[in-house]
């Protein structure tokens, strides 16, 4: 997979089934960051999820870099932050 095919798998997959799936990705994100605020004792937002979902695909990538669904997720949780930030 190149870098272009895997950008566009990652569009696909977190505006369409990942969608249908879960719902509204800033929807999801919000209340997950009000579970891991309250869990912390530390304001977290809904950019801060997104990014910690990265962190978490990239120990994943270390440990099995050939699994193209660790990078995926990560161009997919990268995408999703950035919409968040630009949205306010």
């Amino acid at each position: 997979m190149n870098r272009k095919e895997l950008l566009e798998e990652a569009g696909r997959t977190i505006a369409g089934q990942r969608q249908d799936d879960y719902g509204d990705a800033r929807q999801s994100f919000d209340r997950i960051a009000a579970l891991w605020s309250a869990y912390t004792g530390a304001r977290i937002t809904a950019a801060d999820v997104a990014g910690m979902m990265v962190l978490l695909k990239v120990s994943r990538a270390r440990t099995s870099p050939e699994k193209l669904d660790s990078w995926l997720d990560m161009a997919g949780y990268a995408a999703l932050a950035a919409e968040m930030v630009s949205d306010g």
